[in-house]
């Protein structure tokens, strides 16, 4: 679960690196959840979530910054997305995790696929169509 696939390439090294970067996070909390031997989660689970909140605050400025650079027209709602996904971490960190861990992990496990579904491969691959199409990267 959570493995890089051959179609979440968008062609931009920088960016398909990054979204590795941010599945071996999300699968991280994968190999967590399989974990049954430990059953006291709450310091990796919190470790985890700032881990994925800090990378994807440096992946989201540099897609912004790319797309900000070629001049993508959508650039303000692809911002709104990222702010919501940042927000949506915030949430998990005040959430009461040392109760739930193991929904918090279902919980995560199923934000971070939805995120590939419904953001990588849509929106993303919308402004690296952009940028292609421009020339550049």
């Amino acid at each position: 679960m959570l493995s890089w696939k051959e179609n979440y390439t968008c062609g931009i090294d920088s960016i398909d690196n990054q979204h590795k970067k941010l599945l071996e996070i999300g699968a991280r909390v994968y190999q967590m959840l399989k974990n049954e031997e430990k059953l006291d989660k709450y310091d990796d689970i919190m470790e985890v979530v700032h881990e994925l909140k800090d990378y994807t605050l440096y992946h989201f400025n540099f897609e912004e910054k790319l797309m900000e650079k070629h001049g993508y027209e959508n650039l303000e709602e692809h911002k709104k997305q990222h702010s919501a996904f940042v927000d949506k971490l915030t949430e998990m960190e005040d959430k009461d995790i040392d109760e739930n861990q193991k929904k918090t992990m279902m919980d995560m496990l199923m934000f971070i696929a939805d995120w590939i579904e419904k953001h990588i491969l849509v929106s993303d691959f919308e402004y690296v169509k952009h940028i292609i199409i421009k020339g550049g990267n």
